[in-house]
């Protein structure tokens, strides 16, 4: 018997799947193509010299993990307690509930620029701190929290109803059910938000011009300011005649960065799981 062909819309989804796998696996060979040659203890350890022509990247490095930090520490609780009072104390129906979410989605379009306005004029100005690591994390939290929010409250959305009415005939109160069966159930919701904030925050150029700063100097406290990996790629490879070699290095830096946090946070997220599961 003949094989049977692949219907039309298949092959085109398969054929869309590889061409965008092909421009994926391009753009990232020529990333390291260019730029593992030129990465070396030296370069992750020293301070830029010459615009970024030569020299290294360790005070970048240093204050892209600090904006990272304090945009993390601010996301995630505010992120979770909202997805919880969106998805187990509000109605899904109810007005305050649609606004908020509709908001939510809003804010999740916006363009990085507008952040980055809104954090210049609110945290930099009013607030007074200046171009900081401080201003560019809470800047970015504000990116990440519409889809750290959203992704969140599915998560707790799709824990069937059965568990809630289980825990309430055990007597269970709101905060044990929470914390104890509904959060771990969750945590993969949690998790797929945490990463495309993530990935969204750390590669973020526009908003943080305006809120962290251009200062490529080693940081002291969070209230210096601090160049982050994605503008000093930006810079070198707009501004800085030469300098295309390191911006292919920091771009591969940048890259491995991405990986590793997204990798430590799945991590995490998973053996937390697994504990609360065994002492349950």
């Amino acid at each position: 018997m003949a094989k049977k062909s692949l219907p039309l819309p298949t092959l085109v989804l398969w054929a869309i799947a590889l061409f965008v796998s092909a421009i994926f696996c391009w753009i990232l060979g020529d990333i390291v193509w260019h730029g593992v040659g030129h990465i070396s203890w030296e370069f992750l350890t020293t301070e830029p010299r010459n615009a970024g022509r030569e020299g290294g990247i360790a005070p970048i490095l240093i204050s892209t993990c600090l904006i990272l930090g304090v945009c993390m520490a601010v996301s995630l609780p505010l992120g979770v307690g909202t997805a919880v009072l969106l998805a187990e104390f509000t109605a899904t129906e109810s007005v305050f509930g649609r606004l908020v979410r509709r908001s939510l989605d809003v804010l999740a379009g916006v363009p990085s620029i507008v952040f980055g306005l809104f954090g210049n004029a609110f945290f930099s100005i009013q607030l007074g701190l200046g171009f900081s690591i401080l201003s560019g994390g809470l800047t970015l939290a504000c990116m990440v929290l519409p889809i750290l929010i959203r992704s969140t409250e599915a998560g707790f959305r799709s824990v069937p109803a059965d568990y809630r009415l289980g825990a309430a005939a055990l007597g269970l109160s709101r905060t044990t059910t929470l914390g104890k069966l509904l959060l771990p159930v969750a945590t993969p919701g949690l998790v797929v938000g945490l990463v495309l904030g993530i990935g969204r925050a750390i590669a973020e150029t526009a908003a943080l011009i305006f809120t962290s700063g251009y200062v490529d100097r080693m940081p002291e406290s969070l209230l210096d300011s601090g160049r982050s990996l994605s503008i000093h790629i930006f810079d070198l490879s707009m501004n800085v005649a030469g300098g295309d070699a390191n911006a292919y290095a920091s771009a591969l830096v940048l890259l491995i960065l991405l990986l590793l946090v997204n990798g430590i946070a799945t991590w995490t997220a998973q053996f937390w799981l697994g504990r609360r599961i065994t002492s349950s």
